[in-house]
């Protein structure tokens, strides 16, 4: 096995003819490609032009461990894998070759890699570990012999998997770079499958600000990096029209985008919601308290603007200020207040999550108590509760940790808080809502479709309301969700089928009918009157 530091680039980026690429159960998926790409019919032999591997025959297995961003990453990896000729699978048992995306926030998502990793080793399975672990701990025991790619390395990962394929051990970790300014990372512009065609999760930029003593991810993601707005505007545009209906922005802070450029977010912001369509939403991503202090008037206007959801992810992690600066946080108990207090007052039926970490070692019982007092007085719909992890390498883990039993105990009891309360109450029953619906529900009879305030709303499955904004009447409601019948569509979804000349005709019929219908509903209104 030869071990490869870098590698040149090797996949032609002339007009080759590709495959088209499919879903694990063999469906045609939705692909995000350079304009200027040409495709070859599914099943196809065509070999690459220019290119001596074939790799038609090889099948991937991919498994994403972590955040949106990381996500987002896994999207892009598959798309240039199906597009290099690669089938995507599901079962990893048939699976050539797995490429495990991974994340360093907790030691059990850590540990779990480590498994499958030696699993796979132990079945001479060829493996490709990508993202935070591999960037912020490459020479980590259990990822000796094994190609890693680097978190902003993830354009080459066909390149990675021929080599690793024919036996070889390739690392690639560099930092992506114009000149001596760090980029954001790989190209926005790349074939991407979405694990969910409806839903465009874009990463705005990369690494942050801050330096948390807890943090690891850090040492991986690095300092803020952020792409710039023509990028990112030319990527919503792209996705828009790719059939996309939500476009949720997500970084590692996404308060902080463009301080490297000298721009703050409201300057991409109001870009943005310039190129939403009607019927289409935009969620913003995890903003950190520091970043939007200063621009509180600018975000809550964008948060009322009606395509972009009414909710901010907003991590707290302490109510108390010697943790917080303990932690390295950069701001106070009453700065997070301050932006909650007046996200409320200015952007009317607001949601806003936050997280917290119980028991930081130098947390007191004093200081949890503050804690859950914060949780008291806001009662966040969304909660995010982590019992703290020392994660090597960070100025946390040199901390004397609190006993395991108390961790348990203080973390059980924010728990055992925040299922006290109901966010969605009674008085909701009844109430209507224009909700757009991009998911379906792990039961299988329900679709998710979520309100102004992003809250989450289930609907009765039915034909022909996946991707469309729907009147909703509520008719129950539960801690984490609210149920509710459908009273009319209000952006019914019409499908042109893009075959040459006839898509103009097809287009016509459909609208016809939709128009054919309306008048119907309204004839049978007056008729039962």
């Amino acid at each position: 096995m030869t071990v490869l530091g870098d590698i040149e680039d090797v996949v032609n980026d002339g007009n080759i003819r590709l495959p088209k690429p499919t879903s694990a159960n063999g469906v045609s998926v939705a692909v995000v490609k350079s304009r200027s790409a040409k495709w070859k019919t599914e099943g196809s032999s065509e070999k690459f032009e220019g290119d001596s591997f074939v790799p038609g025959t090889r099948s991937i297995y991919v498994r994403t461990w972590g955040c949106a961003h990381n996500n987002s990453d896994s999207e892009y990896m598959t798309g240039l894998l199906a597009a290099a000729g690669y089938t995507i699978t599901e079962d990893k048992n048939a699976a050539d070759l797995w490429v495990l995306n991974s994340c360093t926030v907790k030691t059990p998502a850590e540990t779990h890699l480590q498994n499958i990793v030696e699993t796979a080793n132990n079945q001479a399975k060829p493996v490709v570990v990508a993202g935070c672990v591999s960037q912020a701990a490459p020479n980590t025991p259990f990822l000796k012999g094994t190609s890693i790619l680097g978190v902003q390395q993830i354009d080459r990962i066909v390149e990675v998997v021929e080599e690793t394929l024919k036996g070889n051990s390739v690392r690639l970790l560099a930092s992506k770079r114009n000149g001596t300014r760090r980029l954001g990372g790989a190209a926005l512009n790349l074939p991407k499958i979405r694990n969910n065609p409806l839903i465009e999760i874009l990463a705005v930029n990369t690494g942050c600000l801050n330096n948390c003593t807890y943090c690891k991810t850090k040492q991986a993601r690095g300092d803020l990096a952020s792409y710039p707005i023509e990028e990112l505007v030319a990527r919503a545009i792209e996705a828009f029209e790719e059939g996309v209906k939500e476009i949720w922005l997500t970084s590692e802070d996404l308060g902080a985008w463009g301080r490297d450029m000298d721009q703050v977010l409201p300057d991409l912001l109001q870009e943005l919601v310039k190129v939403i369509p009607e019927g289409c939403m935009m969620r913003l991503g995890m903003t950190n308290p520091p970043y939007i202090l200063d621009y509180l008037e600018d975000i809550a206007e964008i948060l009322n603007h009606p395509r972009v959801y009414s909710f901010l992810h907003v991590p707290v992690q302490a109510g108390n200020d010697a943790v917080l600066s303990d932690m390295r946080r950069e701001y106070t108990n009453a700065d997070f207040c301050r932006v909650v207090d007046f996200m409320r007052s200015h952007v009317p039926s607001i949601s806003i999550a936050t997280d917290m970490i119980c028991a930081f070692p130098t947390e007191t019982a004093e200081d949890f108590e503050d804690s859950m007092n914060l949780v008291r007085k806001y009662r966040f719909p969304s909660l995010f509760i982590n019992q703290f992890y020392p994660r090597p390498g960070t100025p946390a883990a040199r901390m004397k940790r609190i006993d395991t039993v108390e961790a348990k105990r203080r973390t059980k009891a924010m728990s055992e808080l925040f299922r006290s309360y109901l966010p969605y109450g009674d008085d909701r029953i009844g109430q209507m809502y224009d909700v757009l619906i991009a998911e379906r529900a792990s039961d299988g009879n329900h679709l998710v479709g979520h309100n102004k305030a992003y809250e989450q709303i289930l609907i009765p499955d039915e034909p022909g309301l996946m991707g469309s904004m729907v009147k909703v009447r509520i008719v129950s409601t539960s801690k984490f969700s609210m149920k509710a019948e459908v009273i009319r569509s209000t952006t019914p979804v019409v499908h042109f089928v893009k075959l040459s000349g006839v898509s103009t005709v097809v287009g016509c019929l459909c609208l016809a009918t939709l128009l054919l219908s309306v008048v119907w509903q309204l004839i049978s209104q007056r008729v039962a009157r």
